[in-house]
């Protein structure tokens, strides 16, 4: 007891010396942040890191954020040369920058956005604190996006669509549908035991589990029954089709995790990295007096028609 009081007290010492560590104040938009280092507290040269909403160029390091996406669906879509095309529909809803996090505070660097809206009476008090203090909207749902130095924006930047490009591959990851406790030949794919010919009551059995008197029991990681699906799962070189900048669409090929109206996170694929002079680094910025795209902008097929090519 006389311990902790000893360095509570030495605590309560050391801030009253250094004196009150008071954050800038921020508003809701896109102005630069800054933020406080020990060295500015010290009087040091160099004032404090100074965040800007500009355009920048993608190094072989770089590593952009993601986005967050609404799972809205599946549908089909035929392209150009008549070849049916499976999608998967998801909606970027007000993706804004709610906290940047920087080595000199967090010990690393990383971007936590917000997604969708969300009333104050369904927040708890510590998450209105947070938005408050950041001076952004309510949120529904935040995610961090660790990210390297250059590609940090500033609080109150908004994520659209057009952060990514038509044919490039992302990954997508998201919380699979619940399925509840199924049985062996659901979960793993067991084949069961015979339909017929002396079974009895065990037709879906997943059979024996172990051995005899040694070892007498049954060993761990042994595929059986319970629990199926609810877990996150990352599905990975998923090739975007076509963005809708109007509505903020995200036209995904193929499957990905998670059931309608489900919260995705995507972001650039690690295997398959796209082409850095074609991707908006850290972010596309709309400039001034350009018209937004009211067409969706589709990936490049080429010229050369799939079915016309000899075996």
């Amino acid at each position: 007891m006389a311990a902790a009081s000893r360095g509570l007290l030495t605590r309560l010492r050391h801030l009253s010396l250094a004196g009150p560590r008071l954050s800038p104040c921020r508003f809701f938009s896109a102005d630069p942040l800054v933020s406080l280092s020990d060295d500015d507290d010290a009087g040091g040269e160099g004032g404090g890191r100074i965040i800007e909403a500009r355009p920048g160029v993608m190094g072989p390091e770089s590593r952009r954020t993601g986005v967050i996406g609404v799972k809205c669906g599946m549908s089909a879509m035929w392209d150009k040369w008549g070849a049916k095309v499976p999608i998967t529909v998801l909606w970027v809803d007000d993706n804004v920058v709610c906290q940047v996090k920087t080595a000199e505070k967090e010990g690393f660097f990383a971007l936590q956005l917000g997604a969708g809206q969300k009333k104050e009476k369904h927040l708890t008090k510590p998450e209105v604190g947070h938005f408050r203090s950041q001076g952004v909207p309510l949120k529904r749902k935040l995610k961090e996006f660790p990210v390297t130095e250059d590609a940090l924006l500033p609080v109150g930047t908004t994520i659209s669509v057009r952060h990514f490009v038509p044919g490039q591959f992302v990954d997508v990851i998201g919380i699979t549908k619940g399925k509840g406790f199924a049985g062996g030949m659901k979960r793993h794919g067991f084949s069961g035991m015979p339909a017929s010919h002396g079974a009895s009551l065990s037709h879906r059995s997943i059979g024996s589990t172990g051995q005899r008197d040694a070892p007498g029991r049954v060993f761990k990681n042994r595929k059986m029954p319970g629990r199926m699906g609810g877990v996150q799962r990352t599905v990975k070189n998923v090739w975007v089709y076509q963005i809708d900048p109007a509505r903020n669409l995200l036209y995904l090929k193929g499957q990905v995790p998670g059931p309608q109206g489900s919260f995705l996170f995507v972001k650039d694929s690690i295997y398959k990295k796209p082409d850095r002079a074609l991707l908006p680094f850290p972010t596309y910025f709309s400039q001034e007096g350009e018209e937004e795209d009211s067409e969706p902008l589709v990936a490049n097929l080429g010229d050369i028609d799939p079915f016309m090519v000899a075996d």
